[in-house]
């Protein structure tokens, strides 16, 4: 559910740096919150205060949010726990091949770019000869 922005109290934290804010803000901007922030019944921020602080530094009025109904203190902090730590990084060679392949899908070689030029014109004439009425 979408939750405005300037209703979500943040309390006492476990994390106290909040890195990369920047780069997260882009990566909000360009692809938009993949994982919602997780806030309690009342509003209260549990998870997420790294995305919530880069939706800010955006302007965001809103933003989604899961709604846990959590009566123990300590479950709310059991959670946070939880989503820092169990958050595995790529390796270097990991990190290395994914954006290898990326690059390789953004800029196809010259054969691929050909190809599918033939494609396309070949499917335009195609869907051109069916909309021709029939005599």
């Amino acid at each position: 559910m979408q939750i405005p922005i300037e209703e979500i109290r943040v309390r006492q934290r476990a994390r106290k740096e909040f890195i990369e804010i920047d780069e997260l803000a882009e990566s909000l901007n360009r692809i938009g919150l993949l994982n919602p922030i997780i806030v309690d019944q009342n509003k209260v921020l549990i998870a997420g205060q790294r995305r919530l602080e880069a939706a800010k530094k955006l302007g965001w009025k809103t933003i989604e949010a899961r709604v846990l109904s959590l009566e123990d203190e300590s479950l709310a902090l059991d959670i946070e726990i939880e989503e820092n730590v169990q958050r595995q990084q790529f390796s270097d060679e990991e990190l290395l091949n994914a954006f290898t392949r990326l690059n390789r899908l953004k800029n196809p070689g010259f054969f691929v770019r050909v190809w599918r030029s033939i494609k396309a014109f070949f499917k335009r004439i195609f869907s051109k000869k069916k909309e021709l009425p029939e005599s």
